[in-house]
């Protein structure tokens, strides 16, 4: 009886968050889908500083820069917004974005998106039990099931294991991960991020640099 109570929980936590994040993310979404790939492009030639590098890492701590190049540009949209408003606690980001006017970053998201991954519908592999919950948005294929929800499928591990811990203590402001992600081990944490890290077709580092002198 209990389990069942448990699963009706968090079944109503799910439905829950699907219909917030649905109403709170249409604006960032309508945005976004209207970004001209082009002028983000002339704009992002200072992210490629970072996210145009593979095998690129953040130092103090150390951890992968994530890849962009399949991800939703709705989502990436989200993200920008989130440091820029200080939602997200990254000292480079936040400068970064805080340059940045809604058009620039609903841009530069269409451009770093390239063409978003499209999801086959099905798990790979054993899931984990730990990373269960997380498909019901993020898909059990790590394609995530609406726009303005990331792709997780052929991110980096400790990317993920990075913005999970973010979640847990505070330095990233969403309730609704924070809710999710404070219930979960060390052990747990690791599961998911290397679940989702081996899945194919995956996200890729944008590997479109260029000069303001030409392609």
């Amino acid at each position: 009886m209990a389990g069942a109570r448990g699963s009706f929980a968090r079944a109503a936590v799910t439905i829950a968050t699907l219909a917030l994040c649905a109403t709170s993310g249409t604006a960032l979404a309508q945005q976004a889908a209207a970004g001209d790939a082009k002028r983000g492009k002339e704009l992002s030639y200072t992210c490629l500083g970072c996210h145009g590098i593979d095998g690129y890492k953040n130092a103090y701590p150390m951890y992968s820069v994530p890849k962009l190049e399949g991800q939703h540009p709705e989502y990436l949209a989200a993200a920008l917004h989130g440091y820029r408003e200080g939602d997200r606690s990254h000292l480079t980001m936040h400068s970064q974005a805080s340059t940045l006017s809604d058009q620039d970053i609903a841009d530069i998201a269409a451009y770093f998106a390239g063409a978003p991954l499209l999801s086959s519908g099905k798990a790979q592999g054993t899931l984990p039990q730990a990373a269960q919950l997380c498909t019901s948005c993020h898909g059990a294929d790590g394609v995530a099931i609406a726009p303005i929800y990331p792709s997780l499928a052929g991110q980096h591990a400790d990317y993920l294991a990075r913005a999970i811990d973010e979640y847990r203590h505070g330095g990233r402001k969403n309730p609704i991960m924070k809710g999710f992600a404070s219930s979960l081990k060390d052990e747990d944490v690791v599961a998911i991020a290397a679940y989702f890290a081996r899945l194919t077709p995956g996200l890729k580092t944008e590997n479109r640099p260029y000069t303001a002198l030409g392609e």
